[in-house]
């Protein structure tokens, strides 16, 4: 007969093991300098702090971050709905949903209540932020297609690049300044565009409908600041993959002259 218990317990043992291995990689991600010192146990910095975050997970500051995510998909809903009455709502629920982006650090911080959940998912509401605000202005025909492709894209194919530069180092790379400029651009232009204000004539130095700006429709000025991120996204993608494949190079390096 089969040991049910014996298998049950095994499974049991391997999805632990599964489990701790995943949280150990998520935390190495999110702040390789934290769970290097606790993983050795030499963590000094008082608990909750950034430099060694608890594993609490009903804190005020996780609450306010799951708020931003349902003020985000609220706010989708509304802006795409046929009810053109709610699109102040919805720009409401926006805007307060990038105020708690400040907020929950701010309350984790000053309450000493940062914890790895919090360190988890305030990138991934960052990241669910600025998706719905690009898909609701695709959706609404106020953003070309292929800016959204290219916006989220990017982020997939550089959240890709990181898990695989885990491979020669566990710090991940520092943010360049072409980086920021990118996401200030386009998070400046997006607002812009959500708003709708103020309008401008297009330049008219072509006929597609593809671009905005450069045809002669009228158009919300913050299309000129999302085509400039998106200029700045493509340098700093580049930047970035020429720095990994440095890295890699200098480890494999390394690695030969020890052999």
């Amino acid at each position: 007969m089969v040991d049910l218990q014996g298998v049950i317990e095994r499974l049991s043992t391997h999805v632990s093991e599964r489990t701790e291995r995943a949280k150990s990689t998520i935390k190495g991600v999110v702040a390789p300098d934290a769970a290097a010192l606790q993983e050795s146990g030499t963590a000094s910095a008082p608990l909750g702090t950034s430099d060694n975050p608890s594993h609490a997970v009903l804190t005020a500051a996780n609450v306010v971050t799951f708020c931003r995510f349902l003020f985000t998909l609220a706010f989708l809903v509304l802006f795409v709905g046929q009810d053109s009455s709610m699109r102040t709502l919805a720009l409401t629920l926006y805007a307060v949903a990038a105020c708690t982006d400040f907020l929950d650090g701010q309350i984790a911080r000053r309450t000493q209540t940062v914890s790895w959940l919090g360190k988890v998912m305030d990138p991934i509401m960052d990241r669910v932020l600025l998706f719905t605000g690009v898909i609701g202005l695709m959706v609404t025909g106020e953003l070309p297609i292929w800016v959204t492709v290219f916006v989220v894209g990017r982020d997939i194919i550089l959240a890709a690049g990181a898990m695989w530069l885990r491979m020669y180092q566990t710090r991940p790379l520092d943010v360049t300044y072409v980086g920021k400029a990118a996401t200030a651009l386009l998070m400046g232009g997006f607002v812009d565009l959500l708003i709708g204000a103020p309008q401008v004539k297009g330049l008219g130095l072509t006929d597609v409908a593809w671009l905005p700006g450069f045809n002669g429709e009228s158009c919300a000025v913050g299309i000129f600041a999302v085509y400039a991120g998106v200029a700045c996204s493509a340098i700093a993608a580049v930047l970035y993959y020429y720095r990994g494949l440095r890295i890699r190079r200098r480890v494999l390096d390394s690695k030969s002259e020890g052999e």
